[in-house]
C-alpha cells in the first residue's frame, strides 16, 4: 500500500517530524484554552503557510486540527467549558470526575479514546479514499454540480438548530463568493465601483474574521458568565492514575464510537459535534450503568470522545475526491491546496498522489504525538493556560489576527475585509446563524458556478440535464431527502417537548 512508502518518507525527514509533533502541541494548546477554537489558530496561521513546502504548510495545519480536536475535552473536563462543540458531550461526565478529584484519569481517558478513534478514521480514510476517487473520476460535471447542491442544503439544513437560519447562512456565503468579476464574461458584480472588490474577497481575510475575531468578540460578551475552574484532589494520586482494568469498561464505547465517528466523518457537514453526541447517546444506551452517565462515567468520556476525533480523516474524503470540504478545517485545507496550486479534486491522485499519502502519514504520526504530549501533559497543560490572564490572551490574538490578515497580500483593505467579517461572524454566532455553512458555502460556491455552466453548455434542454442523468438526480434528490427528514425530525421535537409542557 502507498501508506508504507510515505511513511518511511516522513519520518526519514527530521524537519517535517518536528513540524508535527509542534503542531501537536500547538493544537492541544490552543484547543484546551477556553475561547479558542483549532479553526481559529488554523486561520490565524494561514498566511506564514505561503511560504512553506505544499506537504510542510498541509501537515503542519491539518495536525492542529486534530490536536485541536482533542485538546477540547482538556477544557470539557477541566474548565467546565467545552474548548470546541464536539467537547460538549465530553463535558457531561468530564466535568463530575474532575469535581471528584479525578481530573487527570478523566483526561487520560480522553486521550486513549482520542486516540483509538482517530487512528479508526485515518486507517478507514487510507483504505477507502483510492476507491472513491476512482470513482468521482468518471462523473461529469452535471453529476459534479449535483454533489455541490446536495452539500449546500445538508450543510445549510443539518447544521445548528434552524434550518432556516442555516440556508441563508449557505446562501449568504454563496452572494460573498460572487463578488468580484464574472468568470465567463468578466463583468463586475456586487463591487459597487470599488476597485479591490473587484479582484473578490479574500479567502485568508474572511477565514480569520469570522472564526479569530468573531470568537473572541462572542467570547468577550461571555465574559460575565461565571468560569469552570480546575478541580484537584492532590491528596489522592490515584485520581490523576488509571488502570487497565478501569479503562477496560471504556474499550467497546471507544470502538463505537470511533465506528460512528468515521461514517459521520464521509458525509460533508455533518462534524464532529454530532458525532460525539450519537456516540454518547447509544453508549448511555448500551451501557450497563447508565444511571451513572451525567454523575462522572469513564465510559461517558469515552464515547464521544472517539467519535469525535475518529470524524478528522474521513471528513477529508470528500474534500479530496471532490473538492468539497466537510468541515470549517477543511475548508481552510482547501484553501492551502489551491495557495500552492494544487487542484483538489479526484485528477488529485493522478497527479498528487505521493502528497496525499505522505500527508495521511503526517496525520497518523500527529495522533501519535497528541497522544503522547496529552497523557502525560494534559494537566501541565491545564495549569499554564490558567497563569495567562484574559487581558492578555485577547490583545495577542487581536494583534496576531490584523497581523495575519496584513501580510497575506500586504493590503490594508484584507483588513477591513477581516474587521467587517469578524462583526459578520459575532452576529452570526449571537443570532444563532451557522458560521460553518457561511463559510464552506463561500468555499465551494466557485466550484458549484463552474460545473454548473459547464452543465447547461453540454445540454439541448438546459435545466434537465440535472434529472435526464440518473447520479445527478439521484445526488439531488439525496440532499432534498436529508433536508426533508431534518424538518421531521425538529417537528417531532417540537410535538414531544409541547407535549411535555402540556403535561407539566
Amino acid at each position: 500500500m502507498e501508506i508504507f512508502p510515505a511513511l518511511l518518507s516522513v519520518i526519514t525527514d527530521p524537519t517535517l517530524l518536528f513540524a508535527i509533533v509542534l503542531a501537536a502541541a500547538v493544537g492541544m494548546i490552543v484547543g484546551a484554552t477556553p475561547g479558542l477554537t483549532a479553526s481559529a489558530a488554523i486561520a490565524m496561521l494561514l498566511p506564514i503557510t505561503f511560504y512553506m513546502p505544499p506537504l510542510f504548510a498541509l501537515a503542519f495545519l491539518y495536525v492542529i486540527g486534530k490536536s485541536g480536536r482533542y485538546g477540547g475535552s482538556v477544557a470539557a473536563i477541566l474548565f467546565n467549558t467545552p474548548g470546541t462543540a464536539a467537547s460538549a458531550a465530553t463535558q457531561i461526565d468530564g466535568y463530575p470526575l474532575a469535581r471528584a478529584g479525578k481530573a487527570g484519569k478523566a483526561m487520560k481517558v480522553a486521550t486513549i479514546s482520542s486516540v483509538i478513534g482517530d487512528f479508526m478514521g485515518d486507517i478507514m480514510l487510507v483504505v477507502g479514499v483510492g476507491f472513491i476517487a476512482s470513482i468521482a473520476l468518471k462523473l461529469g460535471p452535471p453529476e459534479t454540480f449535483a454533489i455541490y447542491f446536495a452539500a449546500f442544503v445538508v450543510i445549510g439544513s443539518v447544521i445548528g438548530k434552524s434550518i432556516t437560519k442555516g440556508l441563508i447562512s449557505a446562501l449568504l456565503g454563496i452572494l460573498v463568493a460572487m463578488v468580484g468579476l464574472d468568470p465567463i464574461s468578466s463583468e463586475e458584480r456586487y463591487t459597487f465601483g470599488s476597485f479591490e472588490l473587484s479582484n473578490g474577497i479574500g479567502l485568508v481575510p474572511l477565514m480569520i474574521g469570522v472564526f479569530v475575531l468573531g470568537e473572541v468578540f462572542a467570547q468577550l460578551e461571555e465574559r460575565k458568565k461565571a468560569k469552570g475552574e480546575v478541580r484537584e484532589n492532590e491528596s489522592d494520586p490515584s485520581g490523576h492514575t488509571l488502570t487497565y482494568e478501569e479503562y477496560k469498561p471504556c474499550i467497546p464505547h471507544a470502538i463505537r464510537g470511533g465506528f460512528i465517528g468515521a461514517g459521520i466523518g464521509v458525509l460533508p457537514g455533518l462534524g464532529s459535534a454530532i458525532a460525539a453526541f450519537i456516540s454518547y447517546g447509544e453508549g448511555k444506551r448500551r451501557a450497563k450503568n447508565p444511571e451513572q452517565w451525567g454523575k462522572g462515567a469513564l465510559e461517558g468520556v469515552a464515547a464521544p470522545e472517539a467519535a469525535n476525533n475518529a470524524v478528522s480523516g474521513p471528513s477529508m474524503a470528500p474534500l479530496l475526491t471532490l473538492g468539497i470540504p466537510g468541515s470549517t478545517i477543511g475548508a481552510i485545507l482547501l484553501g492551502v491546496f489551491l495557495i500552492h496550486g494544487i487542484q483538489v479534486g479526484p485528477t488529485l491522485f493522478l497527479t498528487d498522489k505521493e502528497l496525499v499519502y505522505q500527508l495521511f502519514a503526517c496525520g497518523m504520526l500527529g495522533i501519535f504525538a497528541y497522544g503522547i504530549i496529552g497523557y502525560f501533559g494534559a494537566t501541565q497543560v491545564a495549569r499554564l493556560i490558567l497563569k495567562v490572564p484574559v487581558n492578555v490572551l485577547y490583545p495577542l490574538i487581536f494583534l496576531t489576527a490584523f497581523v495575519a490578515a496584513y501580510s497575506a497580500r500586504g493590503s490594508m483593505f484584507d483588513v477591513t475585509v477581516m474587521t467587517v467579517a469578524g462583526f459578520v461572524g459575532w452576529l452570526m454566532r449571537k443570532f444563532d446563524f451557522n458560521v460553518a455553512a457561511f463559510v464552506i458555502s463561500f468555499v465551494l460556491a466557485k466550484g458549484a458556478e463552474e460545473t454548473f455552466r459547464q452543465s447547461l453548455l453540454m445540454s439541448d434542454g438546459g435545466a434537465l440535464i440535472f434529472v435526464e442523468r440518473p447520479i445527478a438526480a439521484g445526488f439531488l434528490l439525496l440532499g432534498l431527502a436529508a433536508m426533508g427528514f431534518r424538518i421531521r425530525s425538529i417537528m417531532k421535537e417540537r410535538r414531544i417537548a409541547e407535549g411535555g409542557l402540556g403535561d407539566a
